[in-house]
């Protein structure tokens, strides 16, 4: 009779050690969307914000929108991007990406007066832009489903990165952002 117990106590244990498991499971599956906010960009005086799809463990697509708060900072992107992940957790851990960036930037011309040898900078318009890029980053989720992540990438603008004018022929992505996964 102590064997039959011992058994029937040994499968109930181990059924909710299981149960357990596929409940984690699914609440992992079902958190797909990630919203996130840029910390880095904030201090410098710009907004970027984010929204990020995991479409299973190791891989995510998703986009980042940043515009320029003060007139320092004249430029907006918007820079859809693919992951994939190298973790243990579901979508987390380290990350390679490749993104794109449609991106719209200030140009200055350099002007120098022969007569007085005196240079100025003169607002030259703006330029729209298409960039891709490459970026590593690393990222965490707790158990509530706060994420914090780090980021860098660098692209190359492909179509109007003039010479004449100090335009920007590279482009950068960097951050520590915060968010939530829901």
């Amino acid at each position: 009779m102590k064997k039959h117990l011992l058994l029937l106590a040994l499968l109930i244990t181990t059924g909710g050690l299981f149960a357990q498991d596929e409940l984690e499971n699914t609440e992992d599956s079902n958190s797909k969307h990630e919203i996130k906010v840029n910390g880095l960009m904030l201090i410098v005086g710009a907004f970027e914000a984010g929204y990020e799809y995991n479409l299973n463990e190791q891989s995510s697509i998703g986009s980042t929108i940043f515009i320029g708060l003060t007139d320092d900072i004249d430029i907006k992107y918007l820079s859809p991007y693919y992951r994939v992940f190298f973790g243990k957790k579901y979508a987390a851990g380290f990350f390679f990406e490749g993104f794109g960036m449609l991106n719209n930037y200030g140009l200055e011309r350099t002007i120098t007066n022969l007569n007085t040898n005196v240079s100025y900078k003169e607002d030259a318009g703006n330029v729209t832009d298409f960039a891709l890029g490459l970026g590593l980053g690393a990222k965490w989720i707790s158990k509530r489903n706060f994420v914090f992540e780090l980021n860098g990438g660098f692209g190359r603008n492909l179509f109007n990165s003039d010479k004449d004018i100090s335009g920007s022929e590279f482009v950068g992505k960097f951050g520590f952002s915060f968010g939530y996964r829901f």
